[in-house]
């Protein structure tokens, strides 16, 4: 009987977790103790001028441990999921090509599952193509073009609603344009191989109470460091308004309804505070469904777990290859 074929590829640790969980300074400690980089997975932290209600580490912490991917962007740019996926695995080969381990911390669950599964390349939207079908939607009805999708791409018409008449005509319109289901263009895309294998950690803590009530403390936080003043001075500027991406994040958003008089201080911490918890529950609905991670609960000093499961992991990809066992935790 043959051994099967040692996986080659190299490791990356994603290191997850809802917001407010505590993994940037879980992070901090893996990069003092191991050599690895980090790559921010966070959608807020890209903008720059977005600093206290982002919960971006501070000047002094990133120089003992730099972040990918934060302050690239400009408060009235709008990132990608495909531009991030794109940037990350740009990072993690040029990481990994050192000899060092990229660490990819955050908590934006689409920029994760994009990077895990690829992404489908659909056509881009085509006005003739859209007329053509709103014009027939028109004579016809929305529920006889849901009845069309469920006989051309029967995957895509489980998934939506017959009252969703934007996602019918984007699946239509798929259709017509390549030929194909834009399920199985889906599909495609989740089969493509990413070119390293992973170290999965979540860093949660077990008791939902305690996450709520690290939320409410971190909100009122930010606000005392001072993030209205932050807001007031980013709407300053003159260039931004209420729909961008950046204004949307969550805090933002409450603060400069609050800032336009669309809200009282209470309202306005309050609706932050509850909007950080939705967050948070949304990140752990995902968590619990995504396979093959370890969780790091309420250990007093879980820096100690996640290190003893990297140092096994690369102590499995050593045996495997045939290279030393030890020293890469020691490397710096």
């Amino acid at each position: 009987m043959t051994n099967p074929t040692p996986d080659t590829r190299p490791w990356a640790i994603l290191l997850m977790g809802p917001t407010a969980s505590g993994k940037t300074d879980l992070a901090i400690r893996l990069v003092e103790r191991l050599p690895c980089e980090i790559i921010s997975v966070d959608s807020a932290m890209i903008y720059r001028g977005l600093d206290i209600g982002t919960a971006k580490p501070a000047p002094e912490i990133l120089a003992r441990a730099p972040h990918r991917l934060i302050d690239i962007l400009d408060p009235t740019e709008s990132y990608s999921t495909a531009r991030f996926r794109e940037d990350a695995l740009a990072a993690m080969t040029e990481i990994s090509a050192r000899g060092r381990l990229p660490l990819l911390v955050g908590g934006t669950m689409l920029y994760f599952r994009a990077l895990q599964q690829g992404l489908a390349r659909l056509p881009s939207a085509d006005a003739e193509v859209r007329a053509a079908l709103e014009a027939e939607a028109e004579r016809l009805g929305w529920a006889a073009m849901h009845a069309r999708l469920a006989e051309l791409d029967p995957d895509a018409a489980r998934r939506i609603h017959p009252n969703d008449p934007q996602r019918i005509q984007r699946a239509l319109e798929v259709q017509a344009l390549s030929g194909r289901a834009m399920s199985d263009l889906i599909r495609d895309a989740e089969h493509t191989a990413l070119p390293f294998r992973l170290l999965k950690l979540v860093r949660a803590p077990g008791d939902r109470a305690i996450l709520h009530a690290r939320i409410e403390h971190r909100f009122r936080v930010m606000l005392e460091l001072g993030l209205v003043d932050e807001v007031s001075r980013l709407w300053a500027r003159g260039d931004l308004t209420p729909d961008l991406p950046s204004m949307r994040c969550v805090g933002y958003r409450q603060v400069l309804n609050y800032l336009l008089g669309e809200s009282t201080w209470e309202d306005m911490v309050q609706r932050g505070i509850i909007a950080t918890r939705q967050l948070a529950k949304r990140q752990m609905t995902w968590l619990r469904a995504e396979s093959g991670c370890h969780w790091l609960d309420d250990e007093p000093d879980p820096s100690t777990a996640a290190l003893a499961l990297i140092e096994s992991a690369l102590k499995d990809e050593r045996q495997s290859t045939g290279l030393p066992v030890d020293g890469r935790l020691n490397d710096t």
